[in-house]
């Protein structure tokens, strides 16, 4: 069963004013009978003394006589009467006759008479054996031959009885104010119950949306000061929900507007924002929202994405197709999402189709264009080799060597936009397998013999025993080798010392080709390996497509490695090739 408020205040109320009517009647009960009990005590004592006094001017000494002046005095004090010798023995008392004080009990053991001996007096309240009812002590020592002390003793009943009526006054008291205390405590929690039931109503209103200010008046006290700020508190949280709406319809419409696909996940994963390009991209709905990210986007790269997102990791940008839509190109980038806005993900996806076909087109034409002329300078090859077994005169076969040389310079040419084309396309796949690092750099010394004999250099090559061996495509890390050996040659000076060195470390094969040629200037180091760069035109010599170092890059990559340049503190150039010391994927 509910209880209404004004209800849990009206017993609230009566139950106070009922605990404190009735802890006040105990405390002034519990006063008004120590007080009693206070002053009779003290009356007592100082009847005692008088008494002792009175006994001391008195001539009685028999113990009749005595026993008669116990009478006498006990109707003066209206309370019972003991002479006491020194030994204990009962000489008077008002409460006995004289032919029952023999009888009676020797009194040197009670502890009034034991406290009076001691400290010359004694107050002690209990039960009396004689009289058989509970009784106040006061014992005293008197000056008298035969009394040595003088007891009086007062049954306390007339305090209980007093005690009883103020009980009894106090219940009355207690039943007048009862009511009165109903009829406050029914007025004040109906006028509590109704400001309460004010302030539920404008709450209520709140909670409908209706969050015009009120303009009741909710009064000065505690309660109107927790309502007034709780109705400015409502006030601040309404204009603040009026900007993040217009906020939100701000977004919604940015968002709207853009060409890039957006998803948005909270930290639990579950869709909390999809746009209209990502849901077009992704084949979504409206109806993901609230539904986990890997129930809705069923491909394993975005996925990955934003579950490395999740952990609050840096993610790079990922070039995917989507599996539902294969003819397009996207690059996904995720990234994770502060903890102060309540943490997730946001997915960015980027349709790249259109420049992927242009770039696409672009290849296509090269490729072209490269295979149409490698045929016509094919043919004119051949044509220059039979006229240069020809007996003419040494003039045309000077320049027949010309045409010779530069036309098998452009087959080189040809052959390397080729190949770059084919690597662009991923079209050269990897043939794994066994590679002896020193038999390949003897080999690509030995191809490369005459350049080198030629020019007086000189070719080291160090193999460290653990890099030995290394998992790779023996043609296409034979061509890595081959460019980077060719390239130090043909930009070193003559007499010039090449140094071929391979290690292992950290579970990665590396492999460094050093000159002693002019060195590369800091500023080109990051764009030597771009295609047809030239630094300076002391390294722009004949010989070279300005391709190699490109293929070099890309073979590199296509085993999943890192190809880099730097200077030498003692002169010249050092290539370092970086490959995993596991076998690369196929």
């Amino acid at each position: 069963m509910i209880t209404r408020f004004r209800t849990k205040v009206f017993l609230a109320s009566i139950s106070a004013a009922a605990v404190t009517l009735l802890v006040a009647a105990t405390l002034v009960s519990w006063q008004s009978g120590e007080r009693q009990r206070r002053d009779t005590e003290e009356r007592l004592v100082t009847e005692a003394y008088l008494v002792a006094d009175l006994l001391g001017q008195a001539t009685a000494t028999g113990p009749e006589a005595l026993d008669r002046e116990a009478d006498r005095i006990g109707q003066i004090v209206s309370g019972r009467v003991t002479f006491v010798a020194a030994d204990g023995r009962v000489l008077g008392d008002s409460a006995q006759s004289a032919e029952a004080l023999a009888g009676l009990e020797n009194h040197a053991s009670r502890p009034e008479i034991r406290m009076a001996r001691e400290k010359g007096l004694g107050v002690i309240r209990r039960y009396s054996t004689t009289l058989g009812t509970n009784l106040l002590y006061v014992a005293v020592p008197a000056k008298h031959p035969h009394v040595a002390f003088v007891r009086l003793a007062m049954p306390l009943t007339a305090v209980e009885e007093q005690l009883s009526a103020i009980r009894l006054l106090t219940l009355v008291a207690l039943a007048a104010a009862v009511p009165a205390a109903l009829v406050v405590a029914w007025l004040f929690s109906s006028r509590l119950s109704r400001r309460v039931l004010a302030i539920a109503n404008v709450a209520r209103r709140y909670s409908q949306g209706d969050l015009a200010r009120t303009t009741y008046d909710y009064g000065t006290d505690e309660l109107g000061s927790v309502a007034r700020a709780l109705d400015d508190s409502v006030q601040e949280l309404a204009s603040r929900v009026a900007e993040l709406s217009r906020d939100r319809a701000r977004m919604q419409a940015i968002l709207s507007g853009m060409v890039e696909g957006v998803l948005v996940v909270d930290r639990q994963g579950r869709l909390q924002l999809v746009n209209e390009a990502a849901q077009a991209m992704l084949k979504v709905d409206t109806g993901a929202i609230g539904r986990g990210y890997l129930e809705v986007i069923r491909h394993p790269d975005i996925a990955a994405q934003l579950a490395a997102a999740l952990r609050g990791e840096e993610v790079d940008s990922r070039e995917l197709s989507l599996t539902r839509d294969p003819g397009k190109t996207f690059v996904a980038r995720a990234a994770p999402v502060a903890f102060g806005g309540g943490g997730g993900a946001v997915l960015v996806l980027h349709d790249i189709t259109d420049l992927r076909r242009a770039d696409q087109i672009r290849r296509d034409f090269v490729a072209n264009v490269s295979h149409e002329l490698r045929t016509p300078l094919t043919a004119i090859r051949g044509y220059v080799e039979a006229l240069q077994d020809e007996s003419d005169a040494e003039t045309t076969r000077r320049f027949l060597d010309i045409i010779a040389r530069h036309t098998i310079r452009m087959e080189r040419l040809v052959k390397d936009l080729l190949r770059l084309a084919r690597l662009d396309a991923r079209q050269e796949p990897l043939e794994v397998a066994a590679c002896d690092l020193q038999q390949l750099f003897h080999s690509v010394v030995a191809d490369l013999a005459p350049s080198i004999e030629g020019k007086g250099q000189h070719v080291s090559v160090d193999v460290a025993p653990a890099a030995c061996s290394v998992a790779a495509d023996p043609a296409k890390l034979h061509d890595v080798v081959r460019n980077l050996v060719e390239n130090a040659v043909n930009y070193s000076p003559e007499a010039a010392e090449i140094h071929l060195s391979a290690r292992r470390q950290d579970g990665t094969i590396t492999i460094e080709v050093a000159d002693s040629g002019p060195g590369i200037p800091p500023e080109d180091i990051t764009r030597v390996f771009e295609r047809f760069y030239r630094v300076d035109k002391s390294r722009s010599r004949p010989g070279g497509t300005g391709l190699g170092l490109a293929i070099v890059k890309h073979l590199v990559e296509l085993h999943r490695g890192e190809a880099s340049a730097m200077n030498r503190p003692e002169g010249g150039a050092v290539f370092t090739v970086v490959l995993p010391a596991t076998p690369a994927p196929k």
